[in-house]
């Protein structure tokens, strides 16, 4: 029986590395603060894998054939990719993948009714992926790492319920599939309100951003499942907001559980409302239902 040993939703804004150290001092402290929050709190949970569910970018598949959900089934997790190393300014990372639980959530999510593709290389990592392991410092941790990119673009998108029920699926696969005692962090990568390139490219929704960070942590999941809509999530930021879809698969791995902002900070440049929450899940629980 797998256990749920670190649960949190955190932002991958790519301002958060390459603009950070011109951005007022509270933003700077609070980036600072959430990230560290969350690399202390991995280090103490000591997980064995770290699950990230993180949006792609239309870099890694074809429009005409996108999956909802591409598992990261590589030996070694390597970023950023070449093209977006200019844009995102961070540094180079290497983290070591864990091919076998890679493997293991294909075959566990498709018995369950998800079905995933999958790839055996690296994946073209941009600020998904690469932001919170460089804030976090994960590289330096020692905790393996399998990637899920999932849809949060292409139509039809897998909604806020159906990402919840993904994350029941993925509750099951980790108490019923993995071997005994298997330490496992989950982590939602993305969010919250922000545009892309679009006609609100600088806009940030802070009502919006406290809204959804509070239910959050509120542990009520129902309010979050009926109020954090797709249309909801697009009226605050088409093309960026929905990345928060990757929290509702966390969400629903973990069940109605409280949890803690751990802070909030809105600087223009960034260009996406910054805020972060860490669920309390407590090592040697069961995974909840």
């Amino acid at each position: 029986m797998g256990q749920i040993v670190f649960a949190a939703g955190a932002p991958h804004a790519p301002g958060l590395v390459g603009l950070l150290d011109t951005a007022p001092r509270d933003s700077q402290w609070a980036v600072h603060s959430m990230y560290l929050h969350l690399s202390e709190a991995l280090r103490a949970a000591q997980p064995d894998v770290l699950i990230v569910f993180a949006n792609d970018h239309l870099a890694n598949s074809r429009v005409s054939n996108y999956p909802d959900f591409l598992v990261g089934a590589a030996a070694q997790h390597r970023g950023p990719y070449e093209w977006f190393k200019e844009w995102i300014k961070c540094r180079d990372y290497c983290v070591e993948g864990h091919p076998e639980v890679a493997s293991a959530l294909i075959n566990g999510l498709a018995k369950r009714g998800i079905r995933t593709t999958w790839n055996a290389e690296n994946l073209k990592f941009d600020d998904n992926i690469s932001v919170p392991v460089v804030l976090t410092q994960l590289d330096t941790l020692g905790i393996p790492l399998v990637p899920v990119l999932q849809n949060c673009i292409v139509p039809p998108v897998p909604d806020q319920r159906r990402c919840y029920e993904v994350g029941q699926a993925l509750a099951a696969f980790i108490k019923e599939d993995l071997p005994e005692d298997m330490r496992v962090g989950l982590l939602g990568s993305g969010g919250l309100s922000h545009e892309p390139g679009g006609a609100r490219y600088y806009f940030i929704d802070e009502e919006f951003d406290r809204r959804f960070l509070d239910l959050c942590a509120s542990g009520d999941h129902e309010a979050l499942l009926n109020e954090m809509t797709i249309e909801r999530m697009e009226q605050s930021g088409r093309g960026g907001t929905c990345e928060l879809l990757a929290w509702f698969v966390v969400l629903g791995a973990i069940g109605k559980c409280p949890g803690v902002c751990l802070g909030y900070t809105v600087h223009t440049e960034f260009k996406c409302g910054i805020g972060a929450v860490q669920w309390n899940v407590q090592a040697g629980e069961e995974v909840a239902k």
